[in-house]
């Protein structure tokens, strides 16, 4: 008897999967808009509300949908019913997400698109600060060199970087100038025939 105790043991011990973060199932998408400049009131009024009330209406199976405004940031998470199939799911999401951009501020870049599970919490969270470096610059290394380096990294979902200044120019053009500007150079372009 303990012969077979111990062949079966180790028998099973072997067919066993082993996981270190197994697969629940916990259903979420994650949807990430910015917009620089916009205050989280702005953000939850012109951008985040009007966003969820269009899920409403074209993405099937939502349980109930949670929000967050910051300044220039809006986060929504969408969760969904267990009998879901997430990757219809994640299709649907993307493709209003396309759809309602050309009511939303001009400008408005498409929203950074997440699929979380259990298995997908952060392990490791880095955050820069600096007494000598701006805000701007900081923002720019973080994004330009140490995103690209953890790209490599097996596993790693790597986000665009929250918080910082975005380095942006700004000009102001006189419109009636450019159109004078715009038209000496097509009469001077314009080949002159002549006469013979």
């Amino acid at each position: 008897m303990a012969l077979l105790i111990m062949i079966f043991g180790v028998g099973s011990a072997l067919r066993t999967p082993i996981d270190i973060f197994p697969s629940i199932n916990i259903l979420v998408i994650g949807v990430v808009f910015s917009y620089t400049g916009l205050s989280p009131d702005d953000m939850a009024g012109r951008i985040v509300t009007f966003y969820e009330r269009s899920l409403t209406t074209s993405v099937n199976d939502i349980e109930h949908i949670e929000s967050q405004s910051i300044p220039n940031y809006g986060i929504v998470k969408i969760f969904f019913q267990p009998i879901v199939n997430i990757n219809a799911a994640l299709a649907e999401v993307s493709a209003m997400s396309q759809t309602v951009l050309k009511q939303m501020p001009p400008g408005i870049t498409p929203p950074l698109i997440l699929s979380f599970d259990a298995s997908s919490v952060p392990v490791l969270q880095l955050a820069l600060s600096s007494d000598k470096l701006s805000e701007t610059t900081l923002f720019d290394d973080a994004a330009s060199f140490i995103r690209p380096q953890l790209a490599s990294v097996a596993g790693a979902a790597i986000p665009l970087p929250y918080g910082g200044k975005v380095r942006q120019v700004q000009a102001d053009l006189d419109q009636q100038a450019l159109h004078t500007l715009a038209s000496r150079q097509t009469t001077s372009s314009t080949p002159s025939r002549s006469r013979t």
